[in-house]
């Protein structure tokens, strides 16, 4: 039987193999979650689209459903919320996984609304995620990333100290991540930020400046500390 399960989990993930150590009462539980889940993504079919193997949490819910697009085994952890309230909407590449009681938000503002989120191919994100798009959010793939990241592509206007700051309005420039990066937990990312791909960016950080490709990354606010891949210089 774990030859079987694991063979249809490969399809999702080709390099995942079972620990020889996993004992058969996990085993069993896992697989009756993972029936759930398919059964649970299936509703996809009551809003004429197809499901494309998604694996769907306990009291996984969306908002403007029809904006919101996605490939093959997305897998949404109990009570994650999508709400598409923007120009593009959501989209989702294959083997997108976002943890429980994440937020996946382009905009909440219906006099405003947001622009975007898209994620790549192969991401992975840890529980309790924020992530908003009202400023557009881009995160490229294989990129795996902790608990409790959130992402805000939004600032107030606050220059004028006559008026309240929630009524000087809004200002959006986007965050962009790009591919292959590793993101500890408790990462905050701000409006402007464009991240290089194949950075690391240690826990508990908060990125409020652009950073190159191969960057190590860390503190509050975030600099960067050395390069992930050294350079040598080439002696004629």
């Amino acid at each position: 039987m774990k030859g079987i399960i694991q063979s249809i989990i490969q399809l999702r993930n080709p390099n995942f193999k079972f620990d020889p150590n996993l004992n058969t009462a996990a085993l069993l539980q896992f697989i009756w979650q993972q029936v759930w889940s398919l059964i649970r993504g299936g509703k996809w079919l009551l809003r004429f689209k197809n499901p494309k193997m998604a694996l769907l949490g306990r009291g996984v819910r969306f908002f403007n459903a029809s904006k919101i697009k996605f490939g093959k085994f997305m897998k949404l952890g109990d009570v994650v919320y999508l709400s598409a309230l923007g120009t593009e909407g959501i989209q989702l590449g294959n083997n997108v996984s976002i943890g429980a009681y994440s937020r996946v938000i382009v905009s909440t503002s219906f006099n405003d609304i947001g622009k975007f989120i898209k994620i790549g191919d192969n991401v992975g994100i840890g529980e309790y995620a924020y992530l908003g798009g009202a400023g557009g959010l881009e995160i490229g793939k294989d990129c795996i990333v902790g608990q409790y990241f959130s992402c805000h592509p939004e600032n107030h206007n606050y220059t004028d100290s006559k008026l309240p700051i929630r009524q000087q309005g809004v200002n959006r420039k986007g965050i962009k991540i790009g591919e292959n990066c590793w993101i500890g937990s408790k990462v905050s990312i701000l409006d402007g930020v464009e991240v290089g791909a194949g950075c690391v960016i240690a826990a508990g950080s908060v990125v409020t400046k652009s950073f190159p490709a191969d960057s190590i990354i860390g503190g509050v606010p975030a600099r960067k500390l050395k390069d992930r891949i050294r350079q040598y210089s080439i002696i004629n």
